[in-house]
């Protein structure tokens, strides 16, 4: 900053101005007539009624020490996603480089120079994809400086901008803005628009794509599209060009399915990028079927029924065997309201159509043949699921487990039974695992949980322990056999906790998890990444049932790789919040797992259109009095300092506003008619006006 010296005459009336030049215009009256009467003294008078009104005016020699305050000027780099294609991000340092030269020699300016990064270029709070907006991080860079301090704006953009105001005053400076375009006129490109990408999909039923293709250079025509699946082999489609068209898929599986759609590149487009589209469809089951078996009326049978009753996605077929078909009691017929069992039926002809099957208490009476409990072992084995809700007669040789069942089985009965109070208590396996790791009160010493009153002993032989009983015993254990899954509960004293006794228990949301686990649920797999985004972070979950330091590589839409170290959390947990800048799918994996996760729009608002254009910013540009240039086309403009009277921008040049603000660090004052002098000129003149008219 510069200081400076200026000196100035300033008034500072002792009357109100209006009644000094009041007085003035009498006086002057006065003395104009005494000089057309020729009136003697007529000068002296004048010369007195001058200098009253010179007092009156009381005039002051007044030195300033100025200090120059510098003007603000802003260079705003766009560095969005569009910017990275044909050769625009050397184009753009190349006019930095020099933009900082020459804004470096204007004496008292400061140059402020923001970068917008595809992070930012969205705007703050903005999901990504959400295209450029260049506007709004004006305002912010300019959010602390005065008005009459911003000196001008230069922005160095390709000119696709998504949130250019209407008028000036909407931008919030009085400031010549100037564009500095990257980029080609005339570009071509092609690009591929999703219309319409379901994210959730139902198992094995047709799901549909809508979508478009663009062509900047062709308005008719057809070009190849090709749908990739996860599973099976790519589907090429001839499309026409601009109008709306549908591919079929079909999910196959539970959980997340990438498809991959993408239209053959054309000559000397633009850019690829935006030549495919990647989205994942979420596969979900519709009318998960349950086939639960009770073996005798009991308590706790009502527990498991209205569980799955209550679960809409479950469709539950219930039979209680009360007795053998071949048994003979003496009642009498019309007394009977029993229905045979369907063994064939359900055991060969529609086994394969069930989710999960549950044993309650169930034993042996001859009603399950051992062919129809082969058919189950196999059908556990290539899939499916089986529970075994364990009752008193476990421990017999009347338990499932002395039949082919038995393999299967994680833990089998030592013979004895337990009947004392007991608490329910979580393994190490049980706090890591997503079937109990979320049951309310899990994470504490001992969980509020009400007492058991019954267990079956046993070994457990293989799979993972969650609940343990009274010495250690295992109540609630699961293991995977084969494409299947198993789990034993070697209680039935569950129904306590839907009563509330000694507090209850989470008994509803331990069989619902149970259940769901069995049948292949994606959210309660124990060994599984995860990723969700929230905004503009994707949040991560390595899911584990053993302590590991997990690092994960996330991949970008733009096929940029970076590893990340997981924090661990939870018991069995690990994971992370990460930022992101890209809208798109992301690709996450660990080398043993991987998964996808969408982030922000479908059809990022950056590759609708990337070719550089001058169109959208021509209007705020000349109402600015600024000017737009091709870097590519015109020579770099050399910059000015302008009073704000004058041209803004011109031929080869752009200007920057010369506001002249300075900040006065000290004053001195000296008056030009002090009392006494006014008082000599005044008795002065009035005594050589008595002088001359006593002659």
């Amino acid at each position: 900053m510069s200081a400076t010296t200026v000196t100035d005459i300033v008034l500072s009336p002792l009357l109100p101005l209006w009644l000094i030049i009041a007085f003035g215009v009498v006086a002057l009256a006065l003395v104009a007539y005494g000089f057309v009467r020729r009136a003697p003294g007529t000068f002296w008078r004048c010369f007195t009624l001058g200098a009253m009104v010179l007092a009156m005016a009381n005039p002051s020699l007044v030195e300033e020490q100025r200090e120059a305050l510098p003007d603000v000027a802003l260079i705003l780099v766009d560095k969005s996603s569009s910017q990275t294609v044909e050769g625009r991000t050397e184009t753009t340092e190349a006019a930095m480089e020099a933009l900082r030269e020459r804004f470096g020699r204007l004496a008292n300016l400061d140059v402020r120079i923001a970068e917008i990064d595809p992070a930012e270029a969205a705007g703050e709070g903005a999901l990504p994809g959400s295209g450029t907006r260049l506007f709004g991080a004006i305002r912010r860079a300019l959010a602390d400086v005065p008005r009459n301090a911003i000196s001008g704006v230069v922005m160095v953009t390709d000119g696709a901008v998504h949130d250019v105001p209407e008028d000036l005053a909407s931008v919030g400076i009085e400031a010549p803005m100037h564009a500095l375009l990257t980029g080609a006129r005339q570009e071509v490109d092609r690009r591929l628009e999703l219309i319409e990408a379901p994210r959730y999909g139902i198992v094995d039923q047709i799901v549909t794509i809508v979508f478009r293709v663009h062509d900047s250079g062709a308005s008719s025509g057809t070009v190849r599209v090709t749908m990739t699946p996860p599973t099976g082999d790519p589907a090429t489609h001839n499309v026409p060009i601009g109008e709306r068209y549908e591919m079929r898929f079909l999910p196959d599986r539970a959980g997340l399915s990438v498809v991959r759609l993408e239209v053959e590149p054309r000559d000397n487009e633009l850019t690829e990028a935006n030549n495919s589209a990647v989205f994942a469809v979420n596969g979900v089951r519709e009318n998960l079927k349950v086939l639960l078996i009770s073996g005798e009326v009991h308590t706790g049978e009502r527990v498991w029924r209205n569980t799955l009753k209550a679960d809409p996605s479950v469709e539950l077929v219930h039979f209680t065997i009360l007795r053998p078909p071949e048994k003979q009691d003496g009642t009498p017929i019309r007394e009977l309201s029993l229905i045979s069992f369907p063994v064939r039926e359900l055991f060969e002809a529609k086994l394969h159509d069930f989710d999960l099957i549950v044993f309650d208490r169930y034993r042996k009476r001859g009603v399950i043949p051992e062919i129809y409990l082969q058919n189950i072992a196999n059908y556990v084995l290539e899939g499916g699921a089986m529970m075994v809700s364990a009752g008193p007669d476990f421990a017999t040789p009347l338990g499932l487990h002395t039949t082919i069942l038995g393999d299967l089985m994680p833990a089998l009965p030592n013979g004895d039974i337990i009947e004392q109070g007991f608490n329910v208590l979580p393994t190490e396996d049980g706090l890591r695992h997503p079937v109990t790791a979320d049951l309310e009160g899990i994470q504490n010493e001992i969980p509020p949980w009400g007492q058991w009153f019954r267990q079956v002993s046993a070994d457990a032989k293989t799979g993972d322990v969650l609940l343990d009983g009274l010495e250690d015993q295992p109540l609630l254990v699961v293991q995977r056999v084969g494409e299947g899954r198993v789990a034993e509960l070697l209680s039935d004293h569950l129904w306590l906790w839907s009563r509330g006794y000694d507090g209850g228990g989470p008994s509803q949301e331990l069989l619902r998890r149970l259940a769901h686990w069995l049948m292949k649920e994606p959210d309660l797999e124990e060994n599984a990444l995860r990723a969700v985004a929230v905004g503009n972070q994707i949040s991560i979950v390595r899911q584990s049932m053993e302590d590991s330091v997990h690092t994960i590589s996330v991949t970008s839409p733009s096929m940029e790789t970076e590893e990340v170290d997981l924090t661990p959390g939870l018991p069995g947990r690990a994971g992370i919040d990460l930022p992101v800048a890209e809208a798109g799918l992301y690709q996450i994996s660990d080398g043993e797992l991987s998964t996808v996760v969408t982030v922000g729009e479908l059809n990022p608002l950056e590759w609708r259109d990337p070719r550089a254009t001058e169109d959208n910013l021509a209007s705020i540009v000349g109402q600015s009095g600024g000017s737009i240039s091709w870097l590519n086309y015109d020579p770099l403009p050399t910059v000015r300092r302008v009073s704000p009277d004058r041209d803004l921008s011109g031929n080869g040049w752009i200007g920057v506003i010369d506001h002249g603000r300075y900040l006065v660090r000290g004053i001195d004052t000296l008056a030009l008619m002090p009392a006494w002098l006014a008082l000599v000129l005044f008795v002065g003149g009035l005594a050589a006006a008595w002088r001359s008219e006593g002659r």
